[in-house]
């Protein structure tokens, strides 16, 4: 099994944001009737846009900085169990898996289980890097993207 460099890891991040933005953009058009929905989902676009630029600057900066991680292995093979989920590059990853949404409830629990699975990248992907703080901002807003989809899912 091939392990990932920290560039890769965070690259795999870059490439959440974009599936997440096409995701948020797939679905503000497929619910244009629902306006409230529409705005979240625009809203988590524009949030998800700013993070791939976030991560792309991350990207340069670890590159910048020195060698990976002690104990690298293990936690490429943990980042790789991530990657490999549902949500990145399983059969069911987010742009073939938005056909069969068919519903505003499937969308929002979607949209849930992307963040939530997002969020767990991203928290490792804290522990691994020096620049701990940027991480930190995405990881922050990525909270409140679960808040707003859970008020949304009560609503």
């Amino acid at each position: 099994m091939n392990n990932y460099n920290i560039t890769e890891v965070i690259e795999m991040a870059v490439r959440t944001e974009i599936l997440g933005y096409r995701f948020y953009t797939t679905m503000a058009k497929k619910f244009k009737k629902n306006t409230e929905l529409v705005n979240l989902f625009t809203t988590l676009a524009a949030k998800e846009k700013m993070h791939e630029k976030t991560f792309s600057g991350l990207k340069d900066m670890v590159a910048k900085s020195g060698p990976e991680p002690v104990e690298w292995e293990e936690v490429s093979n943990y980042m790789r169990a991530f990657v490999e989920s549902e949500f990145f590059l399983g059969r069911t990853k987010s742009l073939p898996a938005m056909t069969r949404i068919r519903s505003v409830k499937d969308a929002v629990k979607f949209a849930l289980g992307f963040e939530k699975e997002t969020l767990l990248y991203f928290m490792e992907l804290r522990k691994i890097v020096k620049e701990k703080e940027v991480v930190d901002e995405v990881i922050n807003e990525e909270k409140s993207h679960i808040m707003w989809l859970a008020a949304f899912k009560s609503a």
